[in-house]
């Protein structure tokens, strides 16, 4: 399926610091003066700044998103196959998927590795990484800390100290591709409970560091095989069309749906209209600002509610 593309969603967003947040860097510099515990640095725009790394922020929503399959549906592989669940992947051998064709593997996979990928299947979600806003600096500071004995309650390391974000914005953005609605329906409530505070990023996230506000700026849905053809959205090459407003979901566009994606995965009556994209070729649904892309994830979840209404019939 990695193949050909489809459909895609480009998710633009701000995540913005509520309290204290810190992703360590792997190792400690030489400079005595730095604390013990630095943040992650790297080059950008002309010079060094801390930054969120995409894998970081991507393992987070992972563990999340897959937090939430398993509390509406399971762990383990269900007895029918519209069955919601995540595997666990400290007891999980994936003998079942042994000498299965990509397809087969992906049908059979969980919810979760159809779109976070796994050893036997490619990845549908890419998390870039979150760089500071120029005009919203970042503010660092020191805190001290100690890590207390469970037996004796004394001090058993430290104290050190470490360094953590207070302020600041920063940019990144979530590409997906080839999804189901449900797929997106997922990654909605994952951000949704984000910036909730349900769960954070970072290092001591029980320690209340790594709690962010989600600031959601645009979302772009994109048909690359399409065009638009009289106020409709049209496939190049096949006789399928849809109205101009339509959220389409991977299925819509395969003649054999041999991957197993949900049928008749589509939304006709989003509140954003299709436009040609750059150089005039394919389509693209755009929203906008906090409201319209609230919307959007809220269409997506009405899609999610499907696999879950199959799993207890």
């Amino acid at each position: 399926m990695h193949k050909r593309l489809v459909n895609q969603c480009t998710i633009d967003l701000t995540l913005i610091p509520v309290g204290p947040i810190l992703i360590k860097s792997g190792k400690e510099g030489a400079d005595p003066t730095k604390p013990d515990m630095e943040f992650v640095e790297t080059y950008h725009q002309n010079g060094k700044s801390i930054y969120l790394p995409g894998s970081s922020l991507k393992g987070a929503i992972r563990a999340h998103a897959e937090r939430i399959v398993r509390t509406v549906g399971s762990d383990h592989p269900p007895n029918s196959d519209n069955g919601l669940w995540a595997n666990d992947p400290l007891n999980d051998k994936r003998d079942y998927l042994k000498d299965k064709s990509t397809s087969e593997i992906y049908k059979l996979s969980c919810f979760t590795d159809q779109l976070f990928g796994s050893t036997k299947i490619a990845s549908r979600l890419r998390v870039q990484d979150a760089y500071p806003d120029p005009e919203k600096p970042v503010k660092l500071e020191e805190r001290n800390g100690v890590a207390i004995d469970r037996v004796f309650g004394s001090v058993a390391v430290g104290p050190f100290n470490y360094q953590v974000c207070t302020a600041g914005e920063f940019k990144t953005k979530i590409h997906l591709k080839n999804f189901s609605l449900a797929q997106l329906g997922l990654i909605g409530l994952v951000l949704r409970d984000l910036n909730d505070g349900w769960f954070g990023i970072g290092f001591a996230k029980s320690r209340g560091l790594g709690t962010v506000e989600v600031k959601l700026n645009s979302a772009v849905v994109q048909y690359p095989g399409c065009r638009l053809e009289d106020g409709r959205i049209g496939t190049i090459g096949q006789q399928k069309s849809w109205p101009n407003t339509a959220l389409l979901g991977a299925s819509e566009f395969l003649a054999e749906n041999s991957y197993g994606f949900p049928e008749n995965d589509r939304d006709e009556n989003t509140l954003v209209a299709a436009e040609e994209m750059a150089l005039g070729f394919g389509v693209q649904l755009t929203w906008t600002g906090q409201d319209q892309v609230q919307d959007l994830f809220y269409r997506a979840v009405e899609a999610w509610s499907r696999p879950l209404q199959g799993a207890t019939a």
